[in-house]
């Protein structure tokens, strides 16, 4: 008779676990659902209602619904279930290290999110800062770990003892790296020079800065070339920034007419040439007024100097030469004579 009703209660053992675990798998998926749902009625009210992209707040919290419903869903078995002692503690222990994970990834991931919005580009494609995100990505996960090591009983202090000494150790073999790595958080966090700003070197490189990793800073040329550069050259070289403090940069053209010219006729035309380039070409500025300034009395000409605005340092090149064109075509049609040089052999 023992042997039945020992059947009778493994089959009913068994039986509960299956239910135990249907309702842990249900709680789960409806805990989900319902938290991914709230987040994304908060993100559209968060990008509605500020400048924070609803893109970037869905990268940010990505996973982060199906961990809190986890959470939910364990919470709620432990707290309606009956469950015998040692299935319940590991539960529980389950469910800390799912807090002490939840909280570190959430961390981690809104630092990353207010970087790129911090330092990205204002148009809304938010630019790679790598470095930053990367450095404070590795310190969260790092302090994240060693919480979730103490809550299972590790002793963390002859593991940050050890950790101490070997970062020493690590420090002075990679010198050349460490410096690098400050000097692009340095560049960064002084906001002297941001993600997609076109700046130029010392050196003559130059271009929109398009990265800047724990190694090296990335220019991406007008040319199309990417030019890699480490960190601490590039924080020790005497940059230009043309996007700061504004973006908006005047450019010259220098021009020479003939001695016989009428000179306000001159200015007048040229002025008027001007004010149609910055019309009607993209790239120029069209509140600009456009300045004529005359330098002096060249071997052959009289010089001056044309003063447009432009947008961007990179839109000088297309108004620069509509400019040219038009002038060119417009001296020639009022009798206005650019004179060329002519030396006389001796």
């Amino acid at each position: 008779m023992l042997e039945p009703v020992t059947e009778i209660g493994n089959r009913i053992i068994h039986g509960g676990l299956k239910v135990h675990l249907a309702a842990f798998f249900v709680s789960v998926a409806l805990g989900i659902m319902i938290i991914q749902l709230v987040f994304d009625k908060l993100f559209k009210i968060i990008a509605r209602k500020t400048n924070i992209a609803y893109s970037l707040l869905q990268q940010t919290f990505r996973g982060i619904p199906t961990l809190l419903g986890s959470l939910i869903a364990l919470y709620a078995i432990m707290e309606i279930l009956t469950i015998p002692p040692r299935p319940l503690m590991l539960l529980q222990k389950l469910f800390h290290s799912l807090v002490i994970l939840s909280i570190t990834l959430l961390v981690a991931r809104i630092a990353s999110g207010y970087l790129k919005q911090k330092f990205g580009k204002t148009s809304g494609a938010f630019a790679s800062t790598s470095i930053l995100a990367t450095s404070i990505d590795l310190a969260v996960y790092t302090i994240g770990v060693l919480f979730l090591l103490e809550s299972f009983g590790v002793a963390i202090s002859p593991l940050l003892t050890a950790l101490g000494v070997g970062g020493l150790a690590v420090a002075l073999a990679l010198q050349d790296t460490l410096a690098n790595l400050f000097s692009g958080i340095n560049i960064l966090v002084a906001k002297q020079i941001k993600i997609s700003d076109f700046v130029k070197l010392s050196t003559g490189e130059e271009g929109h800065v398009v990265d800047m990793n724990w190694r090296n800073t990335t220019i991406k040329t007008s040319a199309e070339n990417m030019v890699v550069i480490p960190n601490q050259k590039f924080a020790s070289s005497i940059i230009t920034n043309y996007a700061q403090p504004f973006a908006e940069c005047s450019i010259g053209i220098p021009i020479g007419v003939s001695y016989d010219s009428d000179l306000d006729h001159v200015e007048k035309v040229t002025v008027e040439v001007a004010k149609q380039i910055l019309q009607e070409i993209e790239g120029g500025v069209k509140t600009f007024e456009p300045a004529v300034r005359y330098v002096s009395f060249g071997e052959s000409s009289i010089t001056f100097n044309v003063t447009l605005r432009v947008k961007t340092v990179t839109d000088q090149y297309l108004v620069r030469h509509e400019f040219i064109k038009r002038i060119h075509v417009r001296f020639k049609q009022e009798g206005i004579k650019i004179p060329f040089l002519i030396r006389t052999a001796s």
